[in-house]
């Protein structure tokens, strides 16, 4: 399954640096393209960066099953999270724009929705001989507005702030969070 993972990462990783090689991170020292696995990070109490495609890992089901001595079709359900609050002047008037690039961006590097399994333990990789597949993201929004440093005061439900209002000027941040599932057989021995 870990081949799989990584495959699916390499890919977008690499399709992002070639879309936009602007829309990086600096992480542990180092500049990159802006796709992170949650799990492969160190932990820390700084939340997620703004403009960057998050993976998470979900569950891995059979999906077919096995005939003839074959393993099974597995779906292993994936989640990318990416929020911005906009980049001009930190007022966030344009933060829709920013989420619908980055919406645009996740689009094109899922594109097409294949891509070759390597095992990534080994430099180079090696091309284990099969595919991995998955289905295009499904967007949802996950919008709430917050105040910073604070817990959050109203929820955006579609353009409308619900809840009470403050003297204060709320940050507003707009996340999305897209899931899609990915196909693979697992390797022998795993």
């Amino acid at each position: 399954m870990q081949s799989a993972k990584d495959s699916f990462y390499v890919a977008l990783r690499d399709r992002l640096a070639t879309l936009n090689p602007q829309r990086t991170v600096f992480l542990n020292g180092v500049t990159r393209p802006a796709v992170i696995v949650v799990e492969n990070e160190y932990i820390t109490a700084a939340g997620p960066l703004p403009e960057a495609f998050y993976l998470g890992w979900g569950t891995a089901q059979p999906v077919a099953p096995m005939r003839n001595g074959q393993p099974p079709l597995l779906g292993l359900e994936c989640t990318i999270s990416y929020w911005t609050g906009g980049l001009v002047d930190k007022q966030g008037v344009d933060r829709g724009r920013v989420l619908s690039q980055l919406d645009s961006e996740l689009l094109a590097i899922c594109s097409p929705p294949s891509t070759s399994k390597c095992d990534c333990s080994q430099t180079p990789p090696a091309d284990l001989g099969t595919k991995i597949l998955w289905t295009l993201p499904e967007l949802r929004l996950k919008t709430q507005a917050q105040l910073q440093g604070a817990a959050p005061l109203w929820t955006v439900m579609g353009d409308q702030l619900i809840g009470s209002p403050s003297d204060s000027v709320p940050v507003i941040r707009l996340e999305r969070a897209a899931s899609l599932t990915i196909f693979f057989y697992p390797e022998a021995g795993s």
